[in-house]
């Protein structure tokens, strides 16, 4: 089987963007555009695939630290597609078979149409084939140039197009599958006498028809698979067109949107089975959520896993974090990275975890902060509880035991162990270990100050 080597160019600054960031770092679907190119090539199995990266390098390269050294290729000068197509043919070496060439800011382009592209191209056995559209406004693509039996024999960019030309409806897409051959010999032929004093990668076609090389073309349907990101009003529209595929396919998949439009899920979200996602939620990064969850609204999760039957109510933010089966948390509840919740644990409003374990049935309903902590299981945690865990240069961690009640306005100030079965009254401050089956108190007694206000009152209005 022939070899498939690919080319990605993504040396570009994108300065339509208007940012310090590289354009193909910018993120879509919470990944950057170029991971979409990527994974898109990915899936036709390439024997070397290679990045043209130019502006930003570095900062390219730290995004993608599984990428081997010799995968990228650095463009020195802008010098156009053509030369950038040229400093990677040089990186093949002797590399034969077909060789894939697209930009990488065509973050929608599927796989399906890569796979029917290079059978098409090899069962032709061309050397070269073009992906081509037609569109009603062709404006700011380059034009497909046929002769009179129909075949390809060029293409001229827009700004080097004349009158007649312009009015072509036929586009090229920008994307190329060459023999190895046949690309070596067409880079070498490039000149740059055109308005922008650029290399053209799209004049390898018109070397191709001078030569009578086996040319042909593909066509592409979805003018959204081959659309660029330029600047951010287009980067805008493809979150859109790609949040509605992405919900799209979860809801063909048994999950229930109750608004898609409000509905933010990142591309390497998960979601099981009749689970319920309410408006205005975010399933960021490699969020998890099981089979039968209810996800009531405006909840915001970052690399969560969600068991079955967890129930999220309103409006709750967790980041980093384990919930398992039937799980209730929220409430305005905030859970933040390190937290464990273990089965039918019950996290209520304004409670705040962090890097803590909470056992099997344990509930903090109100108003409380853990962390750095182990709670066991079927504990209660009063209102208004706090666990000191910094004391301004360390952090040190709170041990709860099984089946113990934390009163409310409960301070436990760590290190400290409270053991199984343990009671702790209201307003204490902890700063020791509770034995098991203890009651520990450390209340200030209760005075009273008979007729003190009625004294207080006429002192005040004097």
């Amino acid at each position: 089987m022939r070899g498939l080597g690919v080319i990605i160019l993504a040396a570009g600054q994108g300065k339509r963007m208007r940012s310090a960031t590289p354009k193909v770092l910018h993120l879509l679907g919470g990944k950057p555009l170029l991971w979409h190119v990527l994974g898109a090539c990915a899936a036709l199995e390439p024997h070397r695939t290679l990045v043209v990266v130019g502006h930003g390098v570095e900062r390219i390269r730290e995004a993608f630290p599984a990428m081997e050294a010799g995968a990228w290729v650095l463009q020195r000068e802008q010098l156009g597609t053509g030369h950038a197509a040229r400093c990677a043919a040089d990186a093949l070496g002797d590399f034969t078979g077909d060789v894939l060439i697209l930009n990488g800011d065509v973050p929608l382009l599927s796989r399906r149409s890569l796979s029917e592209m290079v059978a098409a191209h090899r069962s032709a056995n061309r050397e070269l084939t073009l992906a081509v559209a037609t569109l009603a406004d062709p404006t700011g693509y380059g034009r497909i140039l046929r002769g009179t039996d129909g075949n390809i024999v060029g293409v001229v960019e827009e700004r080097d197009a004349g009158e007649a030309e312009r009015a072509v409806r036929e586009i090229n897409v920008g994307l190329y599958l060459a023999s190895s051959d046949f690309l070596r010999a067409a880079l070498a032929a490039l000149d740059n006498r055109n308005h922008q004093g650029e290399y053209y990668l799209p004049d390898i076609a018109g070397f191709a028809a001078g030569r009578q090389a086996g040319i042909g073309s593909v066509t592409i349907d979805d003018p959204r698979e081959f659309r660029g990101v330029n600047n951010r009003e287009e980067l805008a529209w493809m979150e859109k067109a790609l949040q509605q595929d992405i919900n799209r396919r979860w809801m063909d998949r048994g999950v229930t949107l109750k608004d898609p439009d409000s509905t933010y899920i990142d591309a390497e979200a998960t979601i099981g089975e009749d689970t319920v996602i309410g408006p205005n939620s975010h399933l960021l990064g490699r969020t998890v959520v099981g089979a039968g969850c209810r996800i009531d609204g405006s909840a915001y999760l970052t690399n969560v896993r969600l068991a079955d039957e967890v129930h999220l109510r309103f409006s709750v933010v967790l980041d980093d974090c384990d919930i398992e089966e039937g799980v209730s948390v929220g409430p305005f509840a905030h859970l933040r990275p390190g937290t464990v919740l273990k089965r039918n644990v019950h996290i209520g409003n304004f409670v705040e975890v962090k890097n803590s374990s909470v056992g099997e049935a344990t509930k903090a309903s109100h108003l409380s902060y853990i962390g750095d902590a182990e709670l066991g299981r079927e504990s209660n945690i009063g209102a208004g509880t706090i666990t000191c865990n910094y004391d301004g240069f360390t952090k040190s961690r709170t041990t709860i035991g099984d089946r113990v009640q934390v009163g409310s306005n409960t301070q436990l100030v760590a290190p400290v162990v409270v053991g199984d079965d343990a009671y702790i009254g209201a307003g204490s401050t902890i700063t020791k270990d509770v034995p098991a089956g203890a009651l520990a108190l450390s209340r200030a007694p209760q005075r009273h100050i008979e007729d003190w206000v009625t004294g207080y009152r006429a002192r005040k209005s004097k």
